[in-house]
């Protein structure tokens, strides 16, 4: 990736966060976390990848919050980023954090057998 696409990338995920922080007053994405965005090569598109509230209801009432703003939040970006083109914008949900815990939790049920000391075969 080239500095300027991560330059971008930073941008837009600060950008982001700030404006949903400081400017979209929906109660729904209160509590949602900007933790990344990646913007396509040709600018039309940005995924935002973001943490939401813990729960099921939660989850999908901040997805229908983040939808309803995203037209004002690209109207923002386009403002604060001076860009020839906005990308348009969509909000996936970051699993890595439960991803690497579920890894963890496999890694930690794995039984590794105990090496044999030096100089003893391995099958007597």
């Amino acid at each position: 990736m080239s500095r300027r696409a991560e330059r971008l990338n930073e941008q837009v995920k600060r950008e982001t966060a700030e404006i949903l922080r400081l400017k979209v007053r929906d109660p729904r994405v209160e509590g949602v976390r900007v933790l990344g965005a990646e913007v396509t090569a040709d600018l039309w598109l940005a995924r935002v990848y973001v943490r939401f509230p813990d729960g099921r209801d939660e989850r999908r009432e901040a997805h229908a919050g983040l939808a309803a703003a995203a037209p004002f939040i690209r109207r923002e970006l386009g403002q604060a980023l001076r860009l020839r083109r906005v990308p348009e914008l969509r909000f996936e949900e970051d699993r890595t954090a439960e991803a690497a815990e579920r890894i963890e939790a496999l890694l930690r049920d794995v039984e590794i057998p105990e090496a044999p000391p030096d100089g003893a075969p391995e099958d007597a």
